[in-house]
């Protein structure tokens, strides 16, 4: 039997030494104070999240109950029945606050785990620092791409440069705007095929819907038609549909012709313009069509013929229904009557005449 040694080796701790008690007490303190100070850091960390969330929260609710209350609607589905500006102001708060509820939970944790880091392990910083370099110039050319969306996306956002329900060029795309993020567009053409375009490739931005339009009708007439004449008579069905209490409020300035804008072999074109609400120009120019053609009927001018023209690109974008969808009454059907079907007409039989000198015993109508 080796007795109990009470005195301290190369190889052991003795426990009975007050020196160790007073490092393993000093380190339980200082391990104490460690998770008191991450304790505290996770809270303060909470409690800015919560404070900076209510406010954006509450300005964002502010800005919408605003235009609800001026629209004098309760639901943000009846907003949309409202003008336009006020769907868009709606729209483009929601994105930004929620954008800035993003960025406020991403710096808030990162520095928060950079504190606790700093007061777990102090001297893991300068290792860390240099770590975090090496992923970040990383980062920085696979995520570039990601970064220029983003970054162009809260600016087209932030800048009201499209909206829902807007006619846009895009370059990329032409159509209807149906989502607009952070990062990506969705933009619906007149094939109805959707687009998805990235707002770091979008270089410009051109929105038929904001402000007003115009409306351009180019009217091709035989070429021994009298000008003077055609012209007044197009710029008095101009004048006679602004002046109509149905269309007087979609259109904003007074008819205007530009006269003669090209001369064929078969066709004079003659330019006719008209300054209208935005939302509007596609109604205003079907009905002026309309109200010219039966002018040109009345003087009895006769249209050359013209090819057929299919739509596409911008001019297909420009007949596209955007934020003023159309709204139709529905079409009253005559009441259906029986039609009358055709019927062959029958001939009755006429009784066949024995020969004579038969015998048969039979009647002419074939009954014995």
């Amino acid at each position: 039997m080796i007795p109990l040694q009470t005195t301290s080796t190369g190889e052991g701790v003795d426990i009975t030494d007050a020196e160790f008690w007073q490092g393993v007490g000093a380190f339980f303190v200082q391990a104490g104070w460690n998770l008191l100070a991450v304790a505290g850091i996770i809270v303060g960390a909470v409690l800015v999240v919560w404070i900076l969330r209510f406010v954006i929260h509450r300005v964002v609710g502010r800005i919408v109950n605003g235009a609800k209350n001026k629209a004098n609607v309760d639901d943000t589905q009846a907003l949309e029945r409202s003008p336009l500006a006020s769907v868009r102001l709606v729209q483009r708060t929601r994105t930004l606050g929620s954008i800035l509820s993003n960025i406020v939970n991403v710096t808030v944790v990162i520095i928060a785990m950079l504190l606790i880091i700093n007061v777990l392990a102090p001297t893991a910083l300068g290792s860390l620092t240099l770590l975090t370099a090496a992923i970040g110039a990383g980062l920085g050319f696979g995520a570039q791409n990601i970064v220029k969306d983003v970054l162009n996306g809260i600016f087209i956002v932030a800048e009201d440069q499209v909206g829902i329900g807007d006619v846009v060029d895009l370059g990329l795309a032409t159509g209807i705007v149906e989502y607009v993020s952070v990062r990506v567009t969705h933009v619906r053409d007149v094939n109805g095929t959707l687009w998805y375009v990235r707002n770091g490739e979008i270089l410009r931005i051109g929105n038929l819907s904001q402000g007003w339009s115009r409306v351009i009708l180019d009217l091709s007439v035989a070429t021994d038609s009298d000008i003077g004449e055609v012209e007044k008579a197009m710029l008095d069905t101009a004048k006679e549909l602004a002046k109509d209490p149905k269309w007087r409020t979609r259109i904003l300035e007074q008819p205007e012709v530009w006269g003669l804008e090209s001369i064929s072999g078969d066709a004079l074109v003659i330019r006719l313009v008209m300054k209208t609400r935005a939302n509007a120009k596609d109604d205003v120019a079907r009905e002026l069509r309309m109200r010219l053609k039966h002018t040109i009927d009345e003087m009895g001018i006769t249209l050359p013929a013209l090819t057929a023209v299919m739509p596409s690109g911008l001019e297909g974008a420009q007949r596209v229904r955007g934020a003023n969808p159309p709204k139709t009454k529905p079409t009253q059907l005559p009441a259906t009557t029986e039609r009358a079907v055709w019927k062959p007409k029958r001939t009755p039989k006429k009784p066949s005449t024995p020969p004579a000198g038969d015998g048969s015993g039979t009647t002419p109508g074939g009954t014995p």
